[in-house]
């Protein structure tokens, strides 16, 4: 049986990876770079894969295929 992440948690984990590699480039604090390695392994963790940059492509994957699926529904 395959499990599925919850898209919603998939797109806040990435809308915050995004906003700490913002903080971290404008003020690199080591609690900023901290979390962003929590956030990164979570993604690779959620995602099944190895890398950040795998993580997220296959995060992005996973959103559009979840609206195709949402604007199929409202169709019918």
């Amino acid at each position: 049986m395959l499990l599925v992440p919850d898209p919603k948690v998939v797109r806040g984990l990435l809308t915050r990876y995004a906003s700490l590699q913002i903080s971290l480039a404008e003020n690199e604090e080591l609690e900023c770079a901290r979390e962003l390695e929590d956030v990164s392994y979570t993604l690779c963790v959620m995602m099944g894969t190895r890398s950040v940059h795998a993580a997220i492509a296959a995060a992005d994957t996973l959103l559009v295929a979840g609206t195709g699926r949402r604007s199929r529904r409202i169709r019918r």
